[in-house]
């Protein structure tokens, strides 16, 4: 079996509870009042900031064999620069200071979160990191795009000012979608793919508790 379908099986039951659990299809249908979304954007603010530095700790310590998911890191890395900034942009769309973003600490579920993926790019498996790739991109490609039409309905903002950074992913993330699955098809080794299964399954959970407790 190619391992992209392989992941996409055994991390099905993890999606699964993330897509119907009641605070994302509430999210989906309804969109947020504008203090809850601030809420979670203050959180995502976080989670978007240590995206890279993850994705640097798990590269630095990929073997040569891997080279090519080295290489997909660098460039996913390159095209994620800065993304932190569409976050803040949204932040002040909706009426808030950007600057609280950097002064605020994150929930412990955030926390959990960031903290996980930082072990297990160093203690546990360099290639774990592709298990938040898939989560995050399945989470923005699937959900992005009628989270962010619901959130625009409900509070009343023009074009994509305030949902910049959920209306951006929901399209860059289906297609990083295709080349993460080209990447991760020709990978053979168990401890790899295991290592990734996990992940995947721990970052749906995490970003689940994150957005009920938001």
């Amino acid at each position: 079996m190619h391992f992209f379908l392989e992941l996409v099986t055994q991390t099905e039951q993890a999606r699964r509870d993330f897509s119907t659990h009641p605070a994302v299809l509430d999210a989906v249908a309804n969109g947020m009042p504008v203090e809850r979304y601030r809420k979670l954007l203050l959180e995502l603010y976080h989670v978007v900031w240590h995206f890279n530095p993850i994705c640097a700790a798990a590269a630095s310590r990929l073997p040569d064999e891997h080279r090519e998911l080295r290489y997909f890191l660098y460039t996913h890395m390159d095209e994620e620069k800065g993304h932190e900034q569409w976050v803040l942009q949204d932040l002040e769309a909706i009426g808030f200071d950007p600057s609280e973003a950097a002064r605020h600490t994150p929930s412990v579920h955030t926390l959990a979160m960031l903290g996980y993926n930082y072990w297990a790019a160093d203690r546990r498996h360099p290639n774990s990191v592709f298990g938040m790739l898939y989560a995050l991109e399945v989470m923005a490609s699937v959900y992005g795009g009628p989270f962010s039409t619901a959130l625009t309905e409900r509070l009343f903002l023009q074009d994509s000012r305030g949902v910049s950074f959920l209306s951006s992913h929901a399209t860059l993330d289906a297609e990083h979608m295709a080349d993460l699955r080209k990447v991760l098809d020709p990978l053979s080794d168990d401890s790899s793919r295991q290592a990734i299964i996990e992940s995947t399954n721990v970052n749906f959970h995490h970003f689940e508790r994150l957005l009920e407790n938001t």
